[in-house]
């Protein structure tokens, strides 16, 4: 597999709240890659994102080949580690007072050959992009979503709604926390996206496929959706990671 990982504060924040990393089991065939948005007007996001971050990293290269051999048991593991962490946060925000209320959102995605089981929570998105086109696999916890399910408001109406930022999920706000989890196939030539909402408020799918599409390297694929997003404006911070799996033999896809 061949990735990058970009993070940007943006224009306008002071701190950049956003983690994102891809760590490689030792056999490099097993791969776990994360972003964290620490939540916006709470205490401490960037502690949150951090705990969340590094606490699967550490978790994960420690964890047993046997927790890797299907994509149920990855699902598995993801359960029950977020599980560990969200009570983690949650803790550490009840034991120091200028933590209180912080939270992050995640998504965490372990990636074997083109399978991947991802971890959501709040509104950090994951996508596939190809030759054909761009499919958000997973759906935000917001509250403009409750509004466009029960049909008060259309999808559109949604994307500018003045509270299209409000999320309802969210890990170590509350005691116990119940993430969302997709399956899916990352076929040749595709791939793999997942970003903070600093990158899709700004940059619109159609603008997302036409950069990863194009012929720049992944690294500067990374580097112009970052780009972009401040250019239509960095309110918040941005941060991307695009993964690509290779071709038997490790070649790199065209």
């Amino acid at each position: 597999m061949r990735y990058t990982v970009e993070s940007d504060i943006g224009k306008k924040r002071s701190v950049n709240e956003d983690r994102a990393t891809v760590i490689s089991r030792s056999n490099n065939t097993v791969h776990l890659a994360i972003v964290a948005d620490g939540m916006g007007g709470h205490n401490a996001g960037d502690v949150a994102s951090t705990l969340a971050v590094e606490g699967l990293r550490s978790r994960f290269i420690a964890a047993s080949d046997s927790d890797f051999l299907t994509m149920s048991d990855c699902t598995a593991w993801l359960l029950d580690t977020v599980t560990q962490l969200n009570k983690l946060i949650y803790d550490y925000s009840l034991k120091n007072e200028n933590c209180q209320g912080m939270g992050t959102t995640l998504i965490a995605a372990i990636i074997a050959e083109n399978q991947a089981s991802i971890c959501h929570v709040g509104d950090s998105r994951a996508y596939i992009v190809d030759e054909q086109g761009i499919q958000l696999i997973t759906r935000d916890h917001s509250y403009v979503n409750i509004l466009v399910d029960s049909g008060e408001i259309s999808e559109d109406e949604a994307k500018i709604h003045p509270k299209k930022n409000y999320i309802i999920k969210s890990l170590g706000t509350e005691a116990t926390i119940e993430p969302d989890f997709y399956q899916i196939q990352i076929e040749e030539a595709s791939y793999f996206l997942i970003c903070s909402d600093g990158l899709s408020n700004k940059v619109d799918q159609q603008q997302i496929h036409m950069i990863v599409t194009s012929l720049q390297s992944i690294e500067e694929k990374g580097q112009a959706l970052v780009q972009l997003a401040n250019e239509n404006g960095g309110e918040d911070n941005i941060t991307v990671i695009i993964a690509q799996p290779l071709k038997d033999g490790g070649d790199e896809i065209a």
